[in-house]
């Protein structure tokens, strides 16, 4: 049943995920739109090809912030299942922001911020998870489908079978933004972390 708590943290938790904070710090930062250069998305990975790195750690920790404050302000107010809401529509909104034209990023961070609010060792995982890719692989992309992948089956082998069912959507959603990079993959023309492109 679809209760005023739900749409509340639906609602609130999509606008707060919108917020492109990619590309309004490289804005202010004076790095021009971020959305002509590289794979024209705005969160952080896409910052680092400006070349400052303190740009992208912000970025990071702004966009995976945002989705778990939506999460902590649902739980506060409304409960658990809510938290789970407001964190999965955050992370919605940062892959279709309405201010954009609903093209947005790829939701990486984001993920990983809405995990940490609601359940950290499951966050923990997920961490993890994206860690032992990057360094195996050197492809970004790549670590975050194969996360997207891992975390609700780490999550449900943990018994949180409600946020393994959010993992489960929110991970289409990751894996769907990077199509393109899974036709690059399988071509072998990703970029891998430390090269140039």
């Amino acid at each position: 049943m679809i209760t005023t708590e739900i749409l509340f943290a639906l609602f609130g938790g999509y606008l707060l995920g919108s917020i492109p904070f990619g590309l309004l710090i490289a804005k202010f930062a004076g790095q021009g739109d971020i959305r002509n250069i590289g794979s024209g998305k705005i969160g952080a990975t896409n910052v680092l090809r400006t070349g400052r790195k303190e740009l992208a750690l912000l970025t990071l920790v702004l966009d995976a912030g945002k989705a778990g404050v939506a999460a902590l302000i649902a739980a506060h107010f409304f409960g658990f299942m809510p938290s789970l809401v407001a964190g999965g529509a955050a992370l919605i909104g940062h892959c279709y922001p309405v201010w954009l034209r609903f093209k947005g990023g790829k939701g990486v961070a984001t993920y990983f911020g809405a995990l940490l609010a609601v359940s950290w060792p499951i966050a923990l995982l997920a961490a993890g998870a994206w860690l032992v890719s990057a360094l195996l692989t050197r492809i970004v992309s790549l670590s975050g489908i194969l996360t997207a992948i891992a975390v609700p089956i780490g999550a449900y082998s943990m018994g949180h079978q409600n946020i393994a069912v959010l993992c489960v959507v929110l991970g289409a959603v990751i894996i769907f933004r990077h199509r393109e990079n899974i036709g690059r993959i399988i071509a072998g023309t990703e970029p891998r972390l430390g090269k140039k492109k």
